[in-house]
């Protein structure tokens, strides 16, 4: 009887360790599919509840359209000159946001799109499917675009 009563105690641990509440939490493919970013709590509170930075790359290109290894690429098309030569690994990606109502909610946040090296204030909220909806705008979230991503690693 003793057994039975362990046995049953290490199910529902291991169930509840399996049935983990949905989070944005976790490391994302973007919409384009060239870049992984983690979301997880920042490191300094004043930047909000989640950041996220660029922890994998697929393909990258330089500068002159090759692809170069992603350890040595860099952030060439970003609108502030300084910032140019900064390694695309590690960079933050998402930041500022605050919480909303929702648990996998947040507004009001700022994202960096790599793609054009401009900053745009940003949405995201988790989908019913477990995508990622991300919503970067100008002024208001009905001028913007929206990109959805997927999940590659809790």
């Amino acid at each position: 009887m003793k057994k039975l009563a362990i046995v049953a105690v290490c199910c529902m641990v291991a169930f509840g360790a399996s049935a983990q509440t949905p989070s944005v939490m976790g490391t994302w493919l973007t919409a384009s599919g060239v870049a992984k970013v983690r979301i997880g709590p920042c490191a300094d509170a004043a930047s909000g509840p989640i950041c996220g930075f660029v922890v994998g790359l697929i393909n990258p290109k330089g500068p002159d359209g090759k692809v170069v290894a992603p350890d040595v690429a860099t952030d060439y098309r970003n609108t502030d000159p300084a910032l140019r030569a900064r390694k695309v690994l590690g960079m933050p990606l998402i930041w500022g946001f605050k919480k909303t109502s929702d648990p996998n909610a947040y507004e009001g946040g700022q994202i960096y799109n790599g793609e054009n090296g401009k900053v745009y204030s940003a949405n995201i909220n988790l989908q019913p499917d477990g995508t990622l909806r991300l919503r970067g705008y100008v002024g208001s979230p009905m001028f913007g675009e929206t990109q959805v991503w997927t999940r590659v690693d809790q």
